[in-house]
């Protein structure tokens, strides 16, 4: 299974930068928050259009979540709501790559955690894994002059922490959520899940919306054909996240995950005409050298 696990984790990676791309369009054109509810309420008839064909294929029953399962995506629906809208609202004050590269510090509060709550199993290489690819995430968002450059911009920098906490938490309660489940294959698991989170999350932002922010939501519709398209590529990027932690820990999915952050880099450079410096290209290799280390370690 560790080929499938690795080959998720990528394919999410590729979608999951289609996606931030796109969205970064639509919160310029509808806002933070309508551009934070199409990831869910545009992704979720694809999760349930997964979820009849996983079905279908596997001729599995779909598994009813428990306290347990429905508690742990709870958390994680929760968590990933506020970690878009913060990653969305600190694209409009940095750029693109930086704003990835400060969300993939999340695999260290991911492996600690995951360790704590679900006993996902943590080695001390795989933990030096993590940290030499963290590393490598914060020597591409250091800026010349260190921490005081850091200083000045405090506010998006925290801002993009924060956010890589939710998604922490986020990754940690669907892995909860995926191992809660009574019975089925770990696809089927994967799928339901999803589609549950997605459920959760549309329903909570569709009334939130209709009693704060009503024009958001209107303008979402308003440019459907975009909307429907980060939605899609949401709900892609999620089925692979998905089977990834169903098959393996969470902290392993989102280290693997840091290889977003070089398709960041393409993405700014040739998509929003945005410079990459060589600090940021060594940033990466470093990246590189601790995600191979991991898949060494794990493999």
């Amino acid at each position: 299974m560790t080929g499938l696990w690795v080959a998720a984790a990528l394919i999410g990676s590729a979608a999951q930068t289609a996606r931030n791309a796109a969205q970064s369009h639509l919160t310029r054109a509808i806002g933070t928050v309508g551009a934070t509810q199409v990831r869910f309420l545009f992704g979720l008839p694809f999760a349930l259009i997964f979820l009849a064909l996983v079905a279908a294929i596997t001729r599995e029953g779909v598994p009813l979540p428990g306290p347990k399962a429905l508690n742990f995506t709870t958390l994680g629906a929760l968590a990933q709501i506020g970690g878009t809208a913060l990653m969305l609202r600190v694209m409009q004050a940095r750029s693109f790559a930086v704003t990835t590269a400060w969300l993939k510090t999340e695999p260290v509060i991911v492996a600690l955690s995951a360790a704590v709550i679900l006993r996902d199993p943590l080695s001390l290489p795989a933990l030096a894994a993590i940290g030499i690819a963290t590393a490598g995430v914060v020597l591409s968002t250091l800026k010349p002059g260190g921490a005081t450059a850091l200083f000045r911009d405090a506010g998006p920098v925290l801002s993009g922490l924060a956010a890589a906490g939710l998604f922490g938490a986020s990754a940690i309660g669907f892995r909860g959520g995926i191992l809660g489940l009574p019975s089925g294959s770990f696809l089927i698991r994967a799928t339901t899940t999803l589609a549950l989170s997605l459920t959760i999350q549309t329903a909570i932002l569709l009334v939130w919306m209709a009693l704060f922010d009503r024009q958001a939501l209107r303008a979402s519709f308003a440019v459907w054909r975009s909307s429907l398209g980060a939605g899609f590529l949401g709900a892609f990027a999620s089925q692979f996240w998905f089977i990834g932690f169903s098959l393996t820990s969470a902290a392993n999915i989102r280290t693997l995950a840091l290889v977003e952050v070089i398709m960041a880099q393409a993405v700014s450079r040739y998509v929003f005409r945005q410079p990459v410096s060589l600090r940021q290209l060594l940033g990466m290799t470093v990246i590189l050298a601790g995600v191979g280390l991991l898949l060494r370690t794990e493999i």
